[in-house]
């Protein structure tokens, strides 16, 4: 299946501070407040939805596309996309400017202090999906600069293309009336318990009234797995055992990707689920969205530990 991502992609620097911040800050003097922290590490790790999501598509012997803005600093991220089997040929180097960034520290009581550079990423909107051609089957719309995130579901609706709707992120800067537009007709839509309920909210609908308007709703809930809601069904998906909790972050987006991969072969419901449960705990195994690796084959093995697949996912192997 020909999948296109739109979304974010960028750096992400992470620092730690051998200290607490609450230390440093003096209540009374806010008004002037100038502080500085010595960090004692640094990592740079790659990041953004899109190619979060393309990764583990990858891994699993998909093809996936992502278009995007980045910056001239992208050539070693796209080095690495490259090499990975993602598809990088709709993805805009914007002269001038960084790729988006992530600059995030945090003390020894897990407080954090950060900043998002958009960067390139304030250009997405200059693209267009009528430029990705073939046509695609499926669009990821995923958190972006706002004004493209519409465009992209816009342009999707007037060509016919179904699109997943994953607004994560933007749903604190989206309006009501702007979310509702773009989960209408849309073939999928992604989000995380807390994301339901502020989108629950915004636009007034309940459970009943979204699942008139979008084809396919998952919710993920974190410990406590996901939840696939299609045509009156209501599937619960359990999460599998981690070996260890190292780093949530990506671990939604792994999940994606894990599912995306199950319905570009055309599996129920369930096993794209529980494909995408397993993704995204290799994810959680490791620090950053994009260290995770496995072989198609250890994939299988130990989805098995676990699910019953019937010999369905001797396909992945082929």
């Amino acid at each position: 299946m020909n999948i296109l991502l739109t979304g974010s992609v960028a750096y992400d620097y992470l620092m730690t501070f051998p200290g607490l911040f609450k230390e440093q800050i003096l209540p009374e003097r806010l008004e002037k407040i100038s502080l500085s922290f010595l960090v004692d590490s640094m990592t740079r790790q790659r990041g953004g939805t899109a190619p979060n999501i393309a990764y583990t598509l990858a891994l699993l012997g998909e093809r996936p596309r992502v278009m995007a803005t980045v910056g001239e600093d992208f050539g070693d991220y796209r080095s690495w996309l490259d090499e990975s089997g993602v598809d990088t040929a709709l993805m805009k180097v914007v002269p001038g400017v960084f790729t988006a960034s992530f600059f995030a520290t945090t003390d020894q009581m897990n407080a954090q202090l950060a900043s998002f550079y958009p960067g390139a990423m304030a250009h997405a909107a200059e693209q267009h999906i009528a430029e990705a051609q073939p046509q695609p089957d499926l669009v990821v719309v995923s958190p972006n600069d706002p004004t493209a995130m519409m465009n992209f579901a816009a342009e999707c609706r007037a060509l016919g293309i179904p699109y997943l709707y994953d607004p994560s992120q933007q749903v604190l800067r989206l309006e009501g009336p702007e979310l509702a537009r773009d989960l209408e007709g849309a073939a999928f839509m992604f989000v995380n318990d807390y994301e339901f309920g502020l989108i629950s909210k915004k636009t007034g609908y309940d459970l009943a009234q979204m699942l008139k308007r979008v084809q396919v709703l998952v919710i993920t809930r974190g410990k406590d797995g996901s939840t696939i809601y299609h045509n009156g069904q209501e599937i619960t998906i359990p999460t599998v055992p981690e070996v260890a909790i190292i780093d949530p972050t990506g671990v939604g987006d792994a999940f994606r990707g894990g599912f995306l991969t199950g319905y570009a072969r055309g599996w129920d419901w369930e096993l794209c689920g529980q494909i995408g449960s397993l993704a995204a705990t290799y994810c959680l195994e490791q620090q950053g969205t994009q260290n995770h690796a496995y072989t198609r084959a250890e994939f299988v093995a130990r989805f098995r530990e676990h699910f019953p697949d019937k010999g369905v996912l001797d396909a992945l192997l082929k």
